[in-house]
């Protein structure tokens, strides 16, 4: 039996954005790593997603990508307005990017929790893109940013307006 879907994210994680947005958010990624294929590059771009839902849909959890996985985030990120009308889409708490990179600070329970929260929304992470920041068997990619404790991506909820219950 799949888990419940949350009321936020469709069946899959890639119709998140349109057909069109997914094309370009994808040839981003290629063109920060030449070479890449398209099917690499698109897998990539809907790990960034599911990523993206995971700490949207879960504020203050304290979630990171992997190495490869920051790569489609990093190219949603630079379709500023496409990637703000995403996060409002998830419940409209603005997902911003903390840049870190220190591979000797990798900490596997983060990994763990996000790729568990990720299938709390009823998706699978694509384990070959959730590898330690030293594992380039399958791409080596143009982000350097490697989360770690110290720089967990928390999504803080928005201040309410004074009087407002």
């Amino acid at each position: 039996m799949d888990p419940p879907q949350s009321s936020a994210v469709p069946a899959l994680a890639r119709m998140l954005i349109t057909d069109e947005q997914f094309v370009s958010v994808r040839g981003t990624v290629m063109d920060a790593n030449p070479g890449m294929s398209e099917e690499l590059a698109g897998r990539i771009v809907e790990e960034g997603l599911k990523f993206v839902a995971a700490c949207a849909t879960n504020p203050g959890l304290g979630l990171a990508p992997s190495r490869i996985v920051d790569e489609g985030w990093h190219a949603l990120i630079l379709h500023t307005a496409m990637y703000a009308d995403l996060c409002k889409q998830l419940g409209g708490q603005f997902v911003h990017h903390y840049p870190g990179y220190d591979p000797t600070n990798y900490d596997p329970p983060i990994l763990d929790r996000t790729r568990e929260t990720i299938a709390g929304l009823g998706w699978e992470a694509d384990a070959e893109l959730w590898g330690p920041p030293s594992d380039e068997t399958l791409a080596s990619v143009a982000a350097k940013c490697q989360h770690a404790p110290e720089c967990t991506i928390v999504v803080q909820p928005k201040p309410k307006k004074p009087g407002v219950a």
